[in-house]
């Protein structure tokens, strides 16, 4: 079966190119402006995205594996806490290497906003809904199409080529650069690498969540959009290509290299192998580009 799945490498495109095209249609022509009427802008840019990703990948599931979406490797079983816990714990622990060091330098200082509009149940509800956010995206990206991909085109030649799917499609983002470009392609792929770890999308979802959290409570924007939680920003002496300029920390010569830490932490970090079957019957190609 393993040998048949390598020579057939046209019903992964389409299958994966099934999923992702119903996904975006379902996000703009539908979600997004729903969430935007009922909720703003916020809600429009997370919800949505979760919900449009579950109901593609569900479908295609359905009509390429007759499987059910748990087994993408969203199923709750024991060991996926550990994994998400642990995913979380790397995220924030990333999020705060690529900033701290410059403020414990003196290259940033964090400077109060007296007329700040926050709240506290803003600060609450945010983290919610950048979970959504950063599960649905891991759900698009990570779940039915990464997986149907690593059977006709190897574990890595897929990894590595969502991973730039992933970065080009941020690069449209306000304050996009080539280094923020580049750099979301490598979160792509260190994604990538921790669901071939755990077999889990919820070690590659928390690490996710805990930087798309984290960015905004240290004052900084987030893939160029800016959500403001607390009464206080992160303001840079050093320049752009250090601080990542009006896209943030993501397009910064520092994230680069805490990317490749990142990835080496993901490797070496102790996980519970989850439900995706499809990443443990895949087995390596050659990539035919």
């Amino acid at each position: 079966m393993a040998a048949a799945h390598k020579r057939d490498r046209l019903l992964p495109l389409v299958g994966a190119g099934t999923c992702l095209l119903l996904n975006r249609l379902l996000l703009y022509f539908a979600l997004v402006p729903i969430g935007r009427f009922m909720g703003g802008e916020m809600i429009a840019q997370t919800v949505p995205p979760l919900v449009a990703a579950a109901i593609a990948s569900a479908l295609s599931m359905a009509i390429f594996e007759s499987r059910k979406l748990a087994d993408t490797g969203l199923a709750w079983i024991g060991g996926s806490l550990r994994n998400l816990l642990t995913g979380i714990v790397l995220g924030f622990a990333a999020a705060c290497l690529a900033i701290l060091p410059a403020v414990a330098l003196g290259f940033a200082h964090f400077h109060y906003l007296p007329n700040a509009d926050v709240s506290w149940r803003g600060a609450m509800f945010a983290p919610v809904l950048l979970f959504c956010g950063a599960l649905g995206e891991e759900i698009a990206f990570r779940g039915f199409v990464l997986q149907y991909l690593m059977r006709g085109y190897g574990r890595w030649a897929a990894i590595v080529g969502i991973g730039a799917l992933f970065g080009l499609l941020h690069a449209g983002n306000p304050g996009a650069t080539t280094v923020s470009t580049v750099n979301t392609a490598a979160f792509g792929i260190v994604f990538g690498a921790a669901l071939l770890r755990s077999q889990d999308l919820w070690l590659p979802a928390g690490i996710h969540f805990a930087w798309n959290a984290a960015l905004p409570f240290l004052g900084v924007t987030l893939s160029g959009l800016t959500i403001k939680v607390t009464g206080y920003e992160l303001v840079w002496s050093a320049g752009d290509l250090w601080s990542g300029g009006a896209y943030g920390p993501e397009a910064s010569v520092v994230t680069s290299v805490v990317i490749v830490l990142l990835f080496v932490a993901v490797w070496k970090s102790p996980v519970v192998k989850g439900s995706a079957y499809m990443v443990a019957e895949s087995e390596p190609a050659l990539s035919p580009f």
